[in-house]
């Protein structure tokens, strides 16, 4: 009620200090409106009036809006999410003015002119939010929310709005063009978002926007022209979008732009020369672009610029000279690019020079010798390029060197002399030079230092011991140089993920302290001459990824804590003098996809463990003394026979090697062994039996005809001398026997068996005997044919202990299954077919 009440008239207190209408305002209207000051004196009771009865107006009219403005929130709060409306919950009719609510925020007149709502959990659209309800709107902040939908283009009523932010969330659609209505606008963020179209060319009405946000959408299309219009602008991000098309020349209008941020789109065409005409510009990033051509000279005119991006385009041509007059350059990123020529000396003027990165170009020539003689050099990337002569002799001064890319150049120098000590290093890459020298560096002095390549030059010497002093190395690789003397056990102190020094000269043993470096991922100690045996320490590495001893001297037998390495999926041990059997512990290595044992000594069967190593993919056993079948695994099924070649006896279904059994005796093997058993012993044991029962009756016979020519007592030949009667008996001769059978008369005949003819013939003395005279062999045939075998008999193979063991069960079952053949294709397959009677 106290809005209502009437202001006194009082003509003094209308000139004191503490009326709206000072004197200084009172002179004004004088002035304006060419009064006398005693006229004026008697017209201001009538303003005041005036002013009286328009303050009773207006104010009715605030309360009237502040209602109008109550329900324009709470409709737009009902339209929100229920979670959402549980963080608005100060927002109700009950709850006052709503200048009181959470996030809302009034004007002296009680209108609410600021609504800030920024990470409050909010979820839903603008489509209910009633944009006219809000004259008096300076302020709009729903950033970083979950709100979704199109912009409404009742946006443009907010005439007043100098803030709008509407970044980190998930509106979509387009930017409406009734945004250039907001003429008073000095903010506005639409970035994060999924915003698509084209940029409206209405962005050129806004004259005095000083800042403009839209990066990381789906805006495509091109920059409209209308952009130069922003002549008050100091700050515009269009990154990370789909923009494509030249950049505008009217760029160049904008004398006042402090950052220009147009990264991460698809712009084409040349960098233009207009680019040269921001001379406040501080930041420029045209990275990640298809920009072509050269880098314009006029950049030589940003002597302002502390930070420039080019990189990942497809820019040509040599660094204009002009580039030396950035002398305010902290970072220059130039890499990705198809830059070539040299470095203009003038980039020794670079004193505040801290990011040096121009990797993957097409450079060539020595490099800038003074590119840190201002010492502020943190981060130096130059690889990938072509590079000559030495490193930068101001590199040795540069204490504050935390990333140094030199790889893939062709850079010379003495490593010994030409690095100093750098306390903040990280990463160092030296690999892919003509580098020479010894590791002699102080390591102390390499405290942060946590990788280091140096692979592919020709350094020489030992891996100092001291080398254990930069405890937080993690990566070392000094592979492909010429590293003599053994591997320092101080290694063990480190924290290495990975340790590659193939291809040197080390030798002597691998140190059981590597097993200690319970972070190791990767090992590669190939191509030395290292010997003795594999520490078992290595089963301790947990983590071990990948594994590589090959072409060494390395003996004794794999190690079965090989197999607790659970993580392991590359395996090469080949080309060493390891021996015994494989341990059956490495089919345990369920992640293992490649095995390499070839070029060894191993002995034995594969494992039958191996055939649950279901990841593997390349497999190679070759040049071992390895036996039996192969495993039923795919990588082993599937591998070719140089996989395999060079062993003892490994058979299986690949091309090239041996078949192992027939399915169905494979099966019985494994299935049934207890019937094989009885299917070979019981025909055995029933030879056997009948074997005697022959002996038995052939004694019993022996013995009556013994007794027999006792009794008789005329001269005949003892039993015992039965079988030695042709050499003592004259008339046991071939003459009498002719003689006694008339010629072998076929009445003398009493039987016939397949390799001849019986007769009984009775000689001079009376006794009688029977003769077995042999079919002639026809044809120059052969009746025994023993001699001609390489082997000999079966018989005398299995009384020979030795020949015995070689003639395995394996060997054995493919005799009998050769004899079955043989008789099954002269019964069957022969015409006429042949019934077999004395083989044997």
């Amino acid at each position: 009620m106290h809005l209502l009440q009437p202001l006194p008239l009082n003509p003094h207190f209308l000139f004191s200090p503490m009326f709206p209408f000072s004197q200084f305002m009172a002179s004004k209207l004088q002035k304006s409106l060419c009064l006398p000051p005693s006229l004026l004196f008697h017209l201001i009771p009538l303003m005041v009036f005036s002013v009286h009865v328009l303050g009773t107006s207006s104010t009715s009219a605030a309360v009237q809006s502040q209602v109008t403005e109550a329900d324009a929130l709470l409709r737009w709060k009902a339209s929100l999410d229920n979670h959402s409306q549980s963080f608005l919950s100060s927002w109700s009719p009950t709850a006052g003015r709503p200048c009181n609510w959470f996030g809302i925020h009034c004007n002296e007149a009680g209108n609410v002119s600021n609504i800030s709502l920024t990470d409050s959990g909010l979820k839903g659209t603008l489509q209910s939010f009633s944009f006219p309800s809000f004259p008096n709107l300076v302020k709009l902040n729903l950033s970083n929310n979950s709100f979704h939908g199109n912009i409404p283009s009742h946006i443009g009523n907010l005439s007043k709005l100098n803030v709008l932010d509407f970044s980190v969330n998930g509106f979509s659609g387009s930017i409406p063009q009734e945004i250039g209505m907001l003429n008073s606008l000095i903010y506005i963020d639409l970035s994060n978002n999924f915003l698509a179209g084209t940029i409206p060319a209405s962005i050129g009405n806004l004259t005095t926007l000083p800042i403009l946000y839209i990066h990381m959408n789906q805006l495509s299309g091109t920059i409209p022209q209308q952009l130069g219009m922003l002549k008050f602008a100091t700050a515009i991000d269009f990154s990370v979008n789909n923009l494509t098309g030249r950049i505008p020349t009217s760029i160049g209008n904008l004398t006042n732009l402090w950052v220009l941020s147009l990264y991460g789109n698809k712009l084409s065409g040349s960098i233009p020369e207009e680019i040269g005409m921001l001379s406040s510009l501080t930041e420029l990033a045209l990275s990640q672009n298809n920009l072509t051509g050269p880098i314009p000279a006029s950049i030589g005119n940003l002597t302002e610029l502390s930070y420039l991006y080019v990189t990942n385009n497809r820019l040509s041509n040599s660094l204009p000279r002009e580039i030396g007059k950035l002398t305010k350059l902290t970072r220059l990123f130039l890499e990705m690019n198809e830059l070539s020529g040299t470095l203009p000396s003038e980039m020794n003027n670079f004193t505040l020079l801290e990011v040096f990165i121009i990797y993957s170009n097409r450079f060539t020539g020595q490099l800038p010798q003074d590119i840190c003689i201002g010492g502020g050099l943190k981060s130096f990337a130059i690889n990938g390029n072509d590079f000559t002569g030495p490193i930068p002799r101001s590199m040795r001064n540069c204490s504050r060197l935390m990333r140094l890319h030199l790889e893939a150049n062709q850079l010379t120098g003495n490593i010994s002399e030409d690095f100093g000590t750098y306390p903040e290093l990280n990463f160092m890459d030296l690999s892919d030079n003509r580098f020479y020298g010894e590791l002699s560096w102080k390591w102390e002095g390499f405290s942060n230092l946590s990788t280091l390549k140096i692979s592919n030059n020709n350094i020489s010497g030992i891996i100092p011991a001291d080398i254990g002093m930069a405890a937080q190395l993690h990566l070392l690789d000094l592979s492909s140089n010429h590293l003599a003397g053994m591997i320092p056990k101080e290694l063990g102190k480190l924290s290495l993920f990975q340790l590659s020094l193939d291809d040197n000269e080390l030798s002597g043993g691998i140190p059981e302290e590597i097993g200690l470096l319970s972070d190791l991922e990767r090992v590669n100690l190939a191509a030395n001459n290292l010997s003795g045996p594999i520490p078992k320490k290595l089963g301790d590495c947990s983590k071990l990824l990948f594994l590589n001893l090959s072409k060494n001297q390395l003996s004794e037998s794999i190690p079965v804590e090989l197999g607790n390495l659970g993580s392991l999926e590359s395996l090469d041990l080949s080309q060493n003098l390891l021996a015994a059997e494989i341990p059956p512990q490495l089919g345990k290595l369920q992640r293992m996809e490649l095995l390499n044992l070839s070029y060894n000594l191993l002995s034995g069967s594969i494992p039958t463990t191996f055939d649950y190593l279901s990841s593997l993919t390349v497999v190679n056993i070759s040049h071992n003394e390895l036996e039996g079948p192969i495993p039923h695994n795919k990588a082993f099924q599937e591998a070719s026979f140089e996989a395999f070649q060079n062993n003892r006896h490994l058979c299986g279904n690949n091309t090239g090697l041996e078949a192992c059994v027939s399915v169905a005796i494979n099966k019985s093997i494994r299935k049934k062994d207890s019937k094989l058993v009885l299917v070979i012993i019981m025909p055995l044991i029933c030879s056997l039996f009948l074997l005697g029962v022959l002996v038995g009756g052939f004694l019993v016979l022996r013995k009556r005809i013994r007794s027999r020519e006792t009794n008789s007592g005329e001269g005949e030949p003892s039993g015992e001398d039965i079988y030695a009667i042709w050499g003592r008996d004259k008339d046991m001769q071939y003459e009498n026997i002719v003689k006694a059978t008339e010629d072998f008369n076929s009445k003398y005949c009493i039987g016939e068996g397949g390799y001849g003819i019986v007769y009984k013939a009775v000689l001079p003395t009376g006794r009688a005997v029977a003769v077995k005279k042999l079919h002639q062999s026809q044809n120059g045939e052969i009746t025994d044919f023993k001699a001609f075998k390489k082997r000999g008999s079966l018989k005398n193979t299995l009384s020979n202990e030795e020949q015995a063991v070689e003639l395995n069960w394996f060997r054995r079952l493919n005799v009998v299954k050769g004899i079955a053949n043989a008789l099954s294709y002269m019964h069957h397959d022969c015409s006429p077919s042949i019934i077999h009677r004395d083989i044997s």
